[in-house]
């Protein structure tokens, strides 16, 4: 598939900024004693990672102070008032979090590959990759200490934090609760996606407007922003289990349907008459071969849920755009609205 010009530019600005990310995880979380537990803790910073959400961030903070696009040092970010504060580090932070929660996932799910290498508990051991996840959990906030923004500032990002990391716990105690239940409503998917998924995406968001201190309304139309991109983020990536190709994607494709996970297709395919638990042979999942996937994927394509996925995930894109009118008019607003598209026309 031909890339389009917007594709590209928006691979181009979140390469830029990864590459300064990835410098500044460097310099925030140093390998030290004990050498193991931050080599684990380090694995999948280090596997790759389009690192979306620091990329968000820095676009935020970029369209909030109304400067050209990495135009300042991100390290010493001039705030609404003309001080320094250090958004990289937020950035940071924010990039830690998720690799926290991918390890304490993978380790749930007993998932073998993340990012197309060993998961971090069989390239270790579920002892290491466990204290691993705790360690990326503690240093996130150690780490969002050093943006330096005022007291008030400061203390409102980590409350961020904090509330974001609260509501992935919770999410992900949805939907493991999913697992056993066959009444799951569309609502209660919506809301343990945006528990699980979308809160960090908003904490992404929002977190550069409260250390550079926009007010209120702005604060909260950015977290809104962050919120609908990304459970269109989820629900694309739910999408993309179905449709993509074991080797693009990284892990067995069709995965959610042989764990049974209830997703926005499932539940659209179940309201429609589909018996989705037999659409695979789900005890002995090593046994499912591609051909039978493949059948699987037609069966909800026939019904339409797929494509119900995909106009779902388009209209949380729209409405998340829509708040990003509380940003001046510049480069960096503008491709904050190409990365909420992109976030649901990416390949994996």
């Amino acid at each position: 598939m031909r890339q389009s010009a917007r594709e590209k530019a928006v691979q181009d600005a979140v390469t830029q900024r990864r590459e300064l990310v990835n410098a500044a995880i460097d310099d925030d979380l140093p390998l030290k004693r004990p050498e193991r537990l931050y080599e684990a803790s380090r694995y999948l910073l280090e596997a790759g990672g389009k690192r979306l959400r620091p990329a968000v961030l820095l676009l935020t903070a970029e369209a909030l102070a109304d400067v050209e696009p990495m135009s300042v040092d991100y390290r010493e970010f001039p705030d609404l008032g003309g001080n320094d504060v250090d958004v990289m580090a937020a950035a940071v932070s924010i990039e830690v979090i998720q690799s926290f929660t991918l390890i304490h996932d993978d380790i749930m799910d007993d998932d073998d590959l993340r990012r197309g290498v060993p998961a971090v508990h069989r390239e270790y051991d579920t002892e290491t990759a466990i204290l691993a996840g705790d360690t990326l959990y503690s240093k996130a906030f150690e780490i969002m200490l050093k943006t330096e923004a005022p007291a008030d500032r400061g203390l409102g990002a980590m409350r961020t934090l904090a509330e974001t990391c609260t509501h992935i716990c919770e999410g992900q105690a949805l939907d493991v609760d999913f697992e056993t239940r066959n009444d799951v409503l569309p609502e209660e998917y919506m809301e343990m996606v945006e528990m699980k998924t979308a809160v960090l995406y908003a904490a992404a968001a929002s977190i550069p407007a409260i250390v550079l201190g926009a007010d209120d309304d702005t604060v909260e139309a950015l977290y809104n922003y962050g919120l609908k991109v990304g459970q269109a983020f989820q629900i694309h990536d739910d999408v993309l289990d179905l449709t993509v190709p074991s080797e693009q994607l990284g892990k067995q494709r069709g995965s959610d349907l042989v764990e049974e996970k209830k997703t926005v297709i499932t539940l659209h395919a179940r309201e429609h008459g589909v018996d989705v638990d037999g659409l695979l042979d789900a005890d002995d999942p090593e046994a499912v071969t591609d051909a039978e996937i493949e059948a699987a994927v037609g069966e909800l394509e026939d019904v339409g849920s797929i494509e119900y996925a995909r106009e779902t995930a388009h209209d949380l894109v729209d409405e998340g755009k829509d708040h990003l009118k509380v940003l001046p008019e510049n480069d960096a607003r503008t491709t904050l609205e190409h990365v909420a598209d992109y976030l649901i026309e990416r390949g994996h």
